[in-house]
Order: structure tokens, then sequence, then C-alpha cells
């Protein structure tokens, strides 16, 4: 399978993407620059994490107008799987790729932790390795993390099951105390409504292996791969 990884002026997680869909998934990966326009013909994009643009104005703000987030959005349009981690989460909901926004933490902190998010939905490209339920180990790194959409919108995600992890505790409950920014519902990624763009804060791509701590990010890889191999 074919992986795209888009790099800005402030990605820092852009090659810890490759590495773990080169050398742990075994997958082909490119890296594509911001200001291309050739996505290098994927089967599935990431959009990294980092501090695009160095955070300035807002999370997102500016690379949502880098020349590559067109071809993003035009891949996306015709079907093609895109998956945002942290702030590439931020720049698909500033695209308008994905409904809500990402704002600061109600701590006001920078937080970096490993968190637990439960899986509410697995008929996603991006989640159908999974068991519906199924709790993940995954770290978080991020200042603005605090997902928020309005009431209509929230609706809207619900009727249309769109939530597809929330954040919990080791044992799947969602309470307070397992939000660790805020997030409206404990939302910790949605998807768009024909399910091929996903964005979520927490990163798979830090979770990989277990010397890492948990490898439970696997699982969103290996849906990306069971998705294009049609036996999902």
């Amino acid at each position: 399978m074919r992986f795209s990884v888009t790099v800005f002026p402030g990605s820092n997680c852009d090659h810890d993407c490759e590495y773990v869909i080169r050398d742990v998934m075994g997958q082909k990966v490119e890296m594509v620059w911001h200001k291309e326009t050739d996505l290098r013909n994927p089967d599935c994009v990431v959009v990294p994490g980092g501090f695009s643009y160095g955070d300035y104005l807002r999370t997102g703000a500016i690379a949502r107008f880098s020349p590559v987030m067109k071809s993003v959005a035009d891949f996306a349009a015709k079907g093609g799987l895109v998956v945002g981690i942290c702030n590439g989460f931020q720049i698909l909901c500033e695209a308008g790729m994905l409904p809500g926004v990402l704002i600061r933490n109600k701590s006001l902190q920078f937080i970096c932790k490993n968190v637990y998010i439960k899986v509410e939905q697995t008929d996603t490209p991006f989640t159908n390795a999974c068991k519906p339920g199924q709790v993940l180990k995954i770290p978080i790194a991020h200042g603005e993390g605090n997902y928020f959409i309005d009431a209509e919108g929230l609706k809207k995600l619900k009727d249309n099951r769109q939530i597809v992890v929330r954040y919990c505790d080791p044992e799947g409950q969602v309470t307070p105390e397992s939000n660790p920014n805020g997030s409206l519902d404990a939302i910790a990624g949605v998807c768009n409504e024909k399910r091929n763009v996903f964005g979520l804060m927490p990163h798979p791509d830090r979770s990989g292996e277990d010397v890492l701590g948990s490898h439970d990010g696997q699982v969103i890889w290996k849906s990306i791969l069971a998705a294009k191999a049609g036996v999902a």
C-alpha cells in the first residue's frame, strides 16, 4: 500500500509517521512538501502532527492554505483515505474537511502523556480492525486538543455516528477525569460523513511498538491496510 505524508514547516511527527508506516508496517511511504501539489499517487494521505507554521494565528489556520492541502482535499473528494493526527486533525478541521474545531486545553497547559481512548465506531477504514468498545492506550501531545462543535453539529455527529473515538479510563468508562483536555463529549476523533477522512488527537504514530510503551496504535494502520485490501 502507498502512503503519502504531508510535511509543513514546523511538522515534527512526519518522520514518526514515515517510520511506523515503512519500518513497522512494511508499507511504501512518500514525503510531500507543503509547496508541492503532486501527492505521488497514494492510497492514503497522512497529515501528521507538529506545529505547522509555528501555530501562528491558531493551529492549522495557515497550513490549510498550503498548495498541498488543495490536492489533499481533491483526493478526499474522490474517495481517497485521509487521516490527520494531532496538528493534522486541527488542519483538517480548519480546511473544512472535518466538522468542529480544536481549541485550547481546558487546563491552558500543554499535555504530553499516555491516555486511553474507546473505539465507538468500527465501520470506518481506520477502525475496522478494532472490536466495538475496544480500549486503546495511545499518547497525546498537544496544547489545543479541546474539541468543540455547536449543539446542532454535535447532534449531527451522533446521528451519523461520526464520533469514532472518545477519551476513557482503562476500563473503557467515559468520565470527566479521563478527559485530558476538556473535549466536548470526550471526543478524541471524528470522521466525515463519507467516512473516508478521519482526524484524531492521540498519536497512533507514536504507539506502534512496545518499546514506546504501547503498540495499540498499530490497529489504526492495520485497519487502513485492511480497507485497501477490501477485507474490511
